[in-house]
């Protein structure tokens, strides 16, 4: 099979059928037709033109289902599944095939491969064996889709994609298309490559992309008594409470049930966040951008 004429959008002519199948030539080469994609007969002679594979039977096959990902056309592909030793096979809208991206383009740690369910942004190429590969976006594709912040985004929350995991941290893709970084301080876990994470944005550079992170506000990192004192405040019709870091520990303990020392710690993480204000041996909750 020469490889030129796999994974190409090509015209070729209906030549035999089958109950099943048509039989459609492109340049001296045979690939059947599923006849379910066909609504109305064709006659022989008749032309046909759609996508070129080799399906997992190992048969030479065309569809008019052109996926998005294909030479030189860059799209996202869902992962199916992996496969210690080769890869991972991706997704591509084929309706019997799926393509792998090599274990050589991919993490040498297999524990940050891609996972079920994991998107990778990907083009195909064919090597001289005519086998059809998935070929991961380099970074001046990601910088040619991706667009510039604009506005205010300071500590919003948001979706990205991990598409490159380097040493210094991982490269991410926005669901706004943003480029974003994500330093390895910022992260409890390193994300998967094509993992999607929650993050919030915590500076954005010149360049207009962001800076992100994964770890929890500072008042959720100390457990549950920050965010009791939240719910204490959200559930007063003033949105305050006559309590402070100068109150007694009996009052505290009698109301929240803790120490003065972790009320303090709580107190304070509250307050470096800016989610409340303290003023007058009161605390009252603020509004938040989020």
């Amino acid at each position: 099979m020469d490889k030129n004429l796999m994974a190409q959008v090509l015209t070729g002519t209906l030549t035999d059928e089958n109950d099943q199948d048509y039989f459609v030539q492109v340049e001296g080469e045979t690939f059947q037709l599923d006849k379910s994609e066909i609504k109305k007969p064709f006659k022989m002679g008749a032309h046909f033109t759609g996508f070129t594979y080799e399906n997992e039977q190992h048969k030479m096959q065309i569809t008019r289902q052109i996926p998005k990902i294909r030479r030189d056309h860059y799209a996202f592909g869902t992962v199916v599944k992996g496969k210690f030793g080769l890869g991972v096979f991706v997704n591509i809208g084929l309706p019997n095939k799926d393509v792998v991206v090599s274990m050589d383009d991919l993490p040498t740690v297999t524990q940050l491969w891609p996972r079920e369910g994991d998107q990778l942004l990907i083009s195909l190429t064919v090597d001289n064996k005519a086998r059809i590969w998935g070929h991961l976006a380099d970074e001046e594709i990601f910088e040619a889709i991706s667009r510039p912040v604009k506005g205010h985004i300071q500590n919003q929350n948001l979706k990205a994609r991990a598409y490159r995991l380097k040493l210094s941290g991982t490269r991410l893709l926005t669901e706004d298309y943003h480029l974003a970084f994500l330093h390895p301080s910022e992260r409890l876990a390193e994300p998967r490559l094509g993992e999607e994470v929650s993050a919030r944005v915590i500076g954005t550079l010149r360049d207009g992309s962001i800076n992100l992170s994964t770890r929890p506000r500072a008042y959720q990192e100390i457990g549950e008594d920050a965010e009791m004192i939240l719910a204490a405040l959200e559930h007063t019709e003033t949105k305050q409470l006559p309590f402070s870091d100068k109150s007694a520990p009996e009052d505290i303990k009698t109301y929240f049930g803790i120490s003065k020392g972790a009320f303090k710690r709580a107190l304070g993480h509250l307050l470096k966040e800016k989610l409340i204000t303290q003023q007058d041996g009161k605390i009252t909750l603020t509004k938040q951008e989020d």
